[in-house]
């Protein structure tokens, strides 16, 4: 008895001792945490407080009756979204696009690290990467009026197909093509920035001893360079995984058009016609709550494969 109210003791004196640690950091850290403020009220007010509004997924919700006041429909809304050809034509699309982005997108940031990492021209290197994230700040609204010139009937591409009166950005078996383009275009540079910052920590006695023992630019990139950025790329496809029924709402909003709807239309955009065009609250509610738990289940789910097939290496929990 007395030896576990003596571990009892020590354990609330060792948690007394961290709490009063804690306590001296913040108050030594106390402008930090400060400025950390802001932030967390926008988290707050913006990613959990709507969280109760989720209910209305579960209603008939009407204006005037408010979220508590409309009837309760419970699983109605996603029996409909289930049943709904044009849901599931939307899911569809949605995966199909994001998949094409993961499998083509994914590559080309690493290529670009590896390459101006090989760079040694200083200026050379600083010049092509700034130029090749820039366009990350361009605002799809622009980049889709600059692709939609491009690909116009009088623009540079049709003078040098000789296409006479077509316009691509009407053709559907085109327009999932465009999209991956235009994204690694836009996101490929900065994408590119986390893996030269990986590339950055290499001990560069790697590379000495592996060019004393002969091994060419080829092998030092393959033996090195690549392995090295193993547990990033793991950790950036998990992740990309998760978001796989985010196909990119303002590229394809701002690009998407009549013509290619039925291959174009993602939930974002569906969600975005049924829940502010249409006013169909519940039903866009359903439809969003269905998209953050499979993403969640997603993640868990490749993170736990990644976790076992890596020993726990290639996971981000």
């Amino acid at each position: 008895m007395n030896s576990v109210l003596s571990g009892t003791a020590g354990r609330s004196a060792v948690r007394k001792k961290e709490n009063n640690v804690i306590f001296r950091r913040m108050v030594r850290y106390k402008a930090l945490y400060l400025m950390l403020v802001p932030a967390l009220v926008c988290v707050i007010l913006f990613n959990y407080a709507p969280i109760g509004g989720l209910m209305i997924a579960f209603k008939d919700y009407n204006l005037t009756a408010g979220v508590f006041g409309s009837p309760w429909i419970g699983f109605e809304n996603f029996r409909k979204l289930f049943s709904d050809p044009t849901c599931l034509n939307v899911i569809k699309n949605t995966v199909i696009i994001s998949m094409y982005k993961l499998i083509c997108g994914i590559p080309f940031p690493i290529f670009l690290a590896v390459a101006l990492n090989e760079v040694k021209v200083t200026w050379m290197r600083k010049t092509v990467q700034t130029v090749s994230y820039l366009p990350h700040f361009i605002s799809w609204v622009v980049v889709a009026g600059m692709v939609s010139n491009i690909l116009s009937p009088t623009g540079i591409v049709a003078k040098l197909l000789n296409l006479d009166n077509v316009m691509l950005m009407t053709e559907p078996k085109i327009f999932r093509g465009l999209l991956v383009i235009t994204e690694i275009w836009k996101e490929a540079g900065w994408n590119s920035v986390i893996y030269m910052a990986a590339l950055s920590g290499i001990d560069v006695t790697l590379y000495e001893a592996a060019s004393m023992d002969g091994a060419s630019r080829m092998q030092r990139i393959r033996h090195i360079t690549l392995p090295s950025l193993t547990s990033l790329v793991v950790t950036v496809t998990i992740l990309a995984c998760g978001n796989i029924l985010n196909a990119g709402f303002d590229q394809v909003f701002n690009m998407q058009n009549s013509m290619v709807q039925e291959v174009s239309d993602i939930i974002d955009t569906y969600v975005y016609r049924m829940g502010i065009v249409e006013m169909s609250y519940s039903f866009s509610s359903a439809v969003g709550l269905f998209k953050s738990v499979t993403g969640l289940i997603m993640l868990i789910t490749v993170n736990t494969i990644s976790r076992k097939l890596t020993e726990n290496e290639g996971s981000i929990w």
